[in-house]
């Protein structure tokens, strides 16, 4: 019976540690813009392809398609915050993430927010 007990619990561990290093392994696997914005909230407005509070990445990535100023632009809306381009719903100044941060992101998401 313990030798049941203690195999069972060793499988239990070994999937465990095995559904951890799939996990660290995804998000290994994703663009570095993607993983600061799961970090920063970004998600909690802003979906890859659909509207939610705000618009998606990708209806972000069309509207400044071949814009060369968008990442200047993007990079300062994320620091600064503000409303009216896409509604009147105000998207929240993000002063403490760093520039390096609001960089990756505006680049993916001008990228049209890639899986990989």
């Amino acid at each position: 019976m313990k030798r049941e007990v203690a195999v069972a619990v060793t499988a239990l561990m070994l999937g465990a540690l095995a559904g951890g290093l799939a996990t660290a392994a995804s998000a290994a696997d994703a663009p570095r813009g993607r993983i600061v914005a799961d970090a920063n909230a970004c998600m909690g407005c802003h979906a890859v392809d659909r509207k939610l509070v705000g618009p998606s990445f990708q209806q972000i990535a069309a509207k400044y398609k071949g814009d060369a100023q968008a990442p200047v632009k993007l990079a300062r809306k994320v620091k600064d915050g503000g409303s009216g381009v896409w509604g009147m719903i105000p998207m929240p100044a993000h002063q403490s993430m760093s520039d390096a941060d609001i960089h990756a992101v505006v680049g993916w998401v001008l990228a049209g927010a890639p899986a990989k």
